[in-house]
């Protein structure tokens, strides 16, 4: 049997100039079944190693925490490469969560710009690892922590309101969008 997951939050981070150097917006999109429940708003460091941390203090010192039961991240990583923790972040928060992606990124890349280009890359691509290998649900890939794979591919069918994409991430991309630069574009 599946679990229902009646409230839910859908993080995702704000475009960002190539050249910028600081802190990213990142949005949750607070959803209670169909309904946009509430926004939330952390802030996380480019390519720096907050993002567990960021998202932790976002939801706990929240309104909505005593009744979300799951957290959807758009990606592993937000302001380029700012890695989150997948297992810290769900034993610290007591909940399942869930990574989504469109397409299956491509880990060699992945791996290379990490060990190459950023500083902490090796610590960065450990957690990669650690989240185990991305898997095949309702159309889209993810990576779970605390939840089945039954689990997940029903909730993703649950908020799969406008396509294939949960509505908490699409919204949060929405929001995200439209607050950095004045005008949300592309799809999420």
């Amino acid at each position: 049997m599946t679990r229902r997951f009646a409230h839910v939050v859908g993080f995702d981070d704000a475009p960002f100039a190539r050249a910028h150097r600081g802190d990213v917006l990142v949005v949750g999109a607070v959803y209670a079944g169909t309904r946009l429940d509430g926004v939330l708003a952390a802030r996380v460091r480019r390519d720096g190693a907050n993002a567990t941390r960021a998202l932790v203090e976002c939801v706990r010192r929240s309104r909505f925490r005593p009744q979300l039961h799951a957290v959807l991240l758009q990606g592993i990583a937000f302001a380029g490469f700012n890695v989150v923790d997948l297992a810290a972040l769900h034993a610290t928060l007591e909940l399942p969560v869930l990574v989504v992606a469109r397409r299956k990124p491509d880990l060699a890349k992945i791996r290379s710009a990490l060990l190459e280009h950023v500083p902490g890359g090796a610590r960065k691509w450990r957690l990669v690892e650690r989240a185990g290998a991305m898997e095949a649900a309702a159309g889209l890939w993810v990576q779970r922590a605390g939840l089945s794979l039954a689990d997940c591919e029903s909730l993703l069918r649950r908020y799969a309101l406008n396509g294939l994409m949960p509505e908490p991430l699409r919204a949060a991309h929405l929001i995200a969008g439209g607050v950095a630069t004045g005008e949300s574009r592309h799809r999420a």
